[in-house]
């Protein structure tokens, strides 16, 4: 098969789909590797290794969509990309279209053939592929979230450890998963009073029992995020419904309970977010300021900690990228329930529900059209 590897080119986005030894992999197992130049700057990754692995340079990112029969990407293609989408290909990449409808539309349109590395699933379960993002971004979270409640940015002027004598600050964390669990991690070594909410009691048991006394967890009930954040000087959002649009827990009215400069940091943007008053921000633009609470919403966070990023997600992307670049999409999937898993599109259907619910659109058991 012919595997493209292209630039991502969302803002600030500097992770790249196959590092060098990736490429020597797809190489070893007898594929052609096209490589946009330049592909791998952003993570500290340069063309001459690339070459050295076997991949062939290409110019033009067009080039290498047009000739490739598979590519894989790190982030969803954005508009200026929908032109290169077409029926013969295969789309490999973290994609989101629950809260993506015009790039649903396109890859329904096109007959691209799509699969998400953020429904894959494991053996035993679990999201194997979506892990390490999501392990990077929950520890960002309050790295990102104790920046902005500095007053030069809008927030509290509050320290998260506070110092000897004077209060710590309070961290609320909204969902117990891999993103809440790695916020806590971080919150707690920094020393802040931890509250995490979750609706399942397993794991507030699970958290309760890893972190002990040094943090307080609640079952997420509506009175009881009303509570928390109302105390909250950082807010962390922190749901996952797997492929499936995210629900808003704290509302807009809810802003006016909280105190004026605490920060929300919503790191469930990328399926629509689990505050109703956000909306995507930028490394370059990551905040916003509504009814007085600083809104950080960047959707692809990990993008700023490249190198350690594209590390992490390709140990878990390459094994899967193999078996499609080996059998082909159609029997990729049909040999391994947790590949089809992540099917998204095929031939100009949905084939994930979760992306058919957000839109009311039909959706076709990937197990039944190939």
């Amino acid at each position: 098969m012919i595997v493209g590897v292209v630039k991502e080119i969302k803002n600030n986005e500097f992770r790249v789909g196959l590092t060098p030894d990736d490429v020597k992999a797809y190489k070893d197992a007898g594929h052609t590797v096209l490589v946009e130049a330049g592909a791998g700057e952003g993570s500290s990754f340069a063309d001459e290794e690339y070459a050295a692995a076997g991949a062939e340079l290409i110019e033009a990112a067009a080039d290498v969509w047009a000739k490739s029969e598979m590519i894989v990407k790190v982030k969803e293609p954005i508009e200026s990309e929908y032109q290169y989408l077409r029926k013969d290909l295969l789309l490999y990449t973290y994609l989101h279209l629950a809260a993506d409808k015009p790039l649903t539309d396109a890859l329904l349109v096109s007959g691209t053939n799509s699969i998400a590395y953020e429904t894959i699933t494991g053996p035993r379960g679990g999201l194997p592929c979506l892990i390490p993002m999501s392990q990077i971004a929950g520890r960002m979270s309050v790295q990102e979230g104790a920046k902005y409640l500095e007053k030069t940015y809008g927030g509290r002027g509050v320290m998260l450890a506070g110092v000897p004598g004077v209060q710590k600050a309070n961290v609320v964390i909204l969902g117990g998963g891999g993103v809440g669990t790695n916020a806590c991690k971080i919150a707690v070594g920094l020393g802040a009073n931890v509250t995490i909410l979750d609706i399942s009691a397993e794991r507030l048991a699970y958290l309760d029992d890893i972190f002990g006394s040094r943090i307080q967890t609640l079952y997420s009930s509506r009175a009881n995020v009303l509570a928390s954040i109302k105390e909250a000087d950082l807010v962390i959002g922190a749901v996952l419904l797997p492929g499936r649009k995210t629900p808003n827990l704290v509302l807009e009215e809810d802003l006016k309970l909280m105190k004026k400069g605490a920060v929300l940091v919503d790191v469930a943007i990328d399926q629509g977010g689990c505050i109703e008053t956000s909306h995507a921000t930028t490394h370059d633009d990551p905040v916003f300021i509504k009814e007085g609470i600083v809104h950080y919403c960047v959707a692809n966070m990990p993008g700023a900690l490249s190198r350690t990023s594209t590390l992490a997600l390709c140990s878990t992307t390459l094994n899967h990228g193999l078996a499609l670049a080996n059998k082909g999409f159609e029997q990729a999937v049909k040999d391994d329930p947790c590949l089809a898993a992540g099917a998204q599109t095929y031939q100009g259907k949905i084939t994930f529900p979760g992306v058919a619910e957000a839109f009311g659109m039909e959706y076709f058991p990937i197990e039944t059209l190939v």
